[in-house]
C-alpha cells in the first residue's frame, strides 16, 4: 500500500530548495517519490494520506547514541515518583544497583526517547557494544559506523566531545546538517515531522517538537 506523508513544509535535503505543501509517497519501505503534495495525490489518488503539522524531513542521525545509552540512566515511568522523569548520569547511576539489573530497560528506553527525536539513524564504532547496536536495529534505527557511505554524510558529532545529547538539532546549523541522509526516490522511507512552521524555528525548538518519526516506512512514534 502507499502512503503519502504531508506537511505545511517538506526539506528534502541534498542542497534541494524547501517545499511548500510538500509530501512524500512511501511504498512498503522505500520512497516512491517527493514534491509538491498536489502532485503526488493527483499521480497516486488511491494511496492513503497522512497529513502531519509543520515541518516534514528525512529521519535525524544520532551521533552520541552509544554514549547515551551506556552513560545515561533511562527511568521507567513508574519510577518517576523516586527518581523523576529525566535521564540519570554520572554518580547517580550508583544509587540503582547491579548494572546487569537495569541497562536492558534503559537501553529500551533510551532508544524510544530517541525515536521521540526524530532519529531513524546512529553512528556507531566498531567498538561499540554488540548488544546495543542488535536492540538499535530491532527498534528499527539503521546503525552507521565508519568507513560512511558517501551517501550518508556525517557531520561532526554536536557534543564536540562534551555531554552527550539527545537532540540530534543540537548546534546543527541548519537541518540538513542533522538529517541521517537526503530523500531519494527509492531509498529508504526515514521520515520525521515536526510541530514548527519553519526551518529556523525548528533549530529553535529542538528535536524535541518531533510529533511522528517513520523508520524504513513504519511508523515508529507518533506524538499525537
Amino acid at each position: 500500500m502507499l502512503t503519502i506523508h504531508a506537511a505545511a513544509l517538506l526539506l528534502p535535503g541534498g542542497g534541494r530548495a524547501p517545499v511548500p505543501g510538500g509530501a512524500v509517497a512511501v511504498r512498503d519501505a522505500v520512497v516512491a517519490a517527493f514534491g509538491p503534495y498536489e502532485e503526488l495525490a493527483a499521480a497516486h489518488p488511491a494511496a492513503r494520506v497522512r497529513r502531519w503539522p509543520g515541518v516534514l524531513t528525512p529521519g535525524l542521525v544520532q551521533r552520541d547514541a552509544v554514549r547515551l545509552l551506556r552513560e545515561w540512566y533511562f527511568p521507567d515511568p513508574r519510577e518517576a515518583g523516586a527518581l523523576g522523569t529525566e535521564p540519570l548520569t554520572g554518580a547517580a547511576l550508583d544509587t540503582l544497583g547491579p548494572e546487569d539489573t537495569w541497562r536492558a530497560g534503559s537501553v529500551r528506553r533510551g532508544l524510544h526517547r530517541m525515536l521521540r527525536h526524530g532519529t531513524t539513524a546512529l553512528t556507531a564504532a566498531p567498538t561499540a557494544p554488540p548488544a546495543l547496536l542488535t536492540a538499535a536495529r530491532r527498534s528499527g534505527l539503521t546503525v552507521l559506523g565508519p568507513p560512511v557511505p558517501s551517501s550518508l554524510p556525517v557531520p561532526p558529532s554536536p557534543s564536540t566531545g562534551g555531554e552527550p545529547v539527545i537532540d540530534p538539532l543540537a548546534g546543527a546549523g541548519s537541518v540538513a546538517d542533522a538529517m541521517a541522509a537526503p530523500l531519494t526516490a527509492g531509498g529508504r522511507a526515514d521520515l520525521a515531522a515536526f510541530d514548527a512552521p519553519d526551518e529556523a524555528a525548528l533549530l529553535a525548538a529542538g528535536a524535541g517538537s518531533c510529533v511522528a518519526t517513520i523508520a524504513a516506512g513504519r511508523l515508529v512514534y507518533r506524538g499525537r
